[in-house]
Formats: structure tokens, C-alpha cells, sequence
């Protein structure tokens, strides 16, 4: 089975999101957002590395901060940029010879089903490129100044999530063709820009990206659901009775 590398960029700024503390760092009942994130792979037989991209500014506090999740959960430490693409990019100088593929997950998108994980593995092993995505469902509206422009029929529209994983040589590639000036807002859109199609794997909305305070009070209830569901043999971390 083909070995896959994870990189998870945890350098943004959230300013969505308010507040002292970074996103990735804030507390779900008690425990960092992050870590539910890199939990969701470190136990899987086919993922061989962990990289944690965090901005420069960051990286002392968290090495020290956070130095037993980062010896017990073997995540190697990068120093990421100021855009999610830019961390994304360094920390795949980093990925280890023997990853054939890579998934990028959201550092603060930590409500994951595991059948999602290996169905975008799954596919990524077939296509060379393959996402998380959900279809939209609400009506979408174009607006302008504050007033609506065009109701925009919502067929075939989805939202992009991740993991977003890809075969290691093409992600590298795509980002070294990257024209300087761009600034994409995901990996996938790196990848279609470089001429290589992305397929999907359908999800829902509980795969939900932590962007403002009332993400929080609903990836709590998200989190519990899952953990009942999807109880697992063995810790994941040294804090197991944290975890339910």
C-alpha cells in the first residue's frame, strides 16, 4: 500500500476568528484543535509522516508548548509562510522519500469520519489527485454594496474540504509551476491550474473548517458524536482520558 506523508498548515493568522489565540491552538473541551486534527491520522498503517507547518513566530513556543504531543504523535515541526499555500510549499520540502502521496488537512478541521479518510486515500491512489467535498444546499446568492445581483443555481456546486490528497511528485510540480503572483486558497486549485484534474469523494457539512467562535460550540457536539462512533482500540495520545 502506498505511504502518505500529512501536512498540516497551522500558520494563518484567523482573523476571522478573534480573540488572543490562534485557531489552531484553541481549546476544544480542554484540548487544542490541532491535535484533534493530527489525531485523525497518526494511528492509520498507511500514513508514514506528520508534518506540522506553524508560522516562524510561532514555532519556539509550540516546539516547547507542545513538546509531548509532538515526541508521542512524531510530528516533525516546519516553519510554514503567511499564506496557507506558502506553508503548504515548505512543508513539502520536508516530505520523506518513501511518501508516495500527500493529504493536506486543515490544521483546524478536526470533525473527520474515518471512512471519509479512506475513501480520499483510496482515490487519490487511483487518480493521482482527490478531495473532500459536499454539495452545497442552500441558495446561493451573487451580491453587490450589500444588495443581490443573481440568484446562483447551485447544480454541481460543492464545497471544497480536506483531506486533499495527491500523488507526492504531481503536488510538488504544481506548486513549482506556481506563477509568483498567485495565491490560491486551496492545494486542489494548485493542482488544476497545473493542468491535472481533481476528482472527488463526496462528504457532508460535519467536516466543518473552524473559522469563527460559533464553529467552536459546533464542532463540539460534531467531535462527541464521532468519538462514540468511532471509539478506537488504542490511545491516541498521552492524554487518552481527555479524549471521550
Amino acid at each position: 500500500m502506498s505511504k502518505v506523508a500529512i501536512i498540516i498548515p497551522a500558520a494563518g493568522a484567523g482573523k476571522r476568528f478573534g480573540g488572543n489565540v490562534k485557531k489552531p491552538f484553541a481549546l476544544i473541551d480542554d484540548r487544542p484543535i490541532f491535535i484533534r486534527s493530527v489525531e485523525l491520522f497518526i494511528s492509520r498503517d498507511d500514513v508514514c509522516q506528520t508534518i506540522l507547518a506553524v508560522a516562524p513566530d510561532d514555532y519556539d513556543v509550540v516546539r516547547e508548548k507542545y513538546a509531548a504531543n509532538l515526541m508521542f504523535m512524531d510530528i516533525k515541526l516546519v516553519k510554514g509562510g503567511k499564506q496557507r499555500y506558502e506553508s503548504v510549499k515548505a512543508a513539502l520540502q520536508a516530505v520523506d522519500a518513501d511518501a508516495e502521496l500527500v493529504a493536506v488537512h486543515d490544521a483546524v478541521r478536526p470533525c473527520v469520519l474515518s471512512k471519509w479518510i479512506d475513501a480520499v486515500f483510496d482515490k487519490a491512489r487511483e487518480t493521482g489527485a482527490a478531495i473532500l467535498a459536499a454539495p452545497l444546499t442552500g441558495t446561493i446568492k451573487r451580491v453587490r454594496d450589500g444588495v443581490v445581483t443573481e440568484t446562483v443555481s447551485r447544480a454541481g456546486l460543492y464545497e471544497a474540504q480536506t483531506p486533499q490528497v495527491f500523488r507526492k511528485q504531481l503536488l510538488i510540480d504544481a506548486y513549482a509551476a506556481l506563477p509568483a503572483d498567485a495565491e490560491p486558497t486551496d492545494d486542489a486549485g494548485v493542482v488544476e491550474a497545473f493542468g491535472h484534474s481533481v476528482a472527488i469523494v463526496e462528504a457532508d457539512r460535519r467536516n466543518l473548517k473552524i473559522t469563527t467562535p460559533g464553529d467552536m460550540a459546533l464542532a463540539g457536539p460534531i467531535l462527541k458524536d464521532i468519538a462514540r462512533q468511532q471509539r478506537p482500540d488504542k490511545p491516541l495520545s498521552p492524554f487518552e482520558e481527555a479524549q471521550w
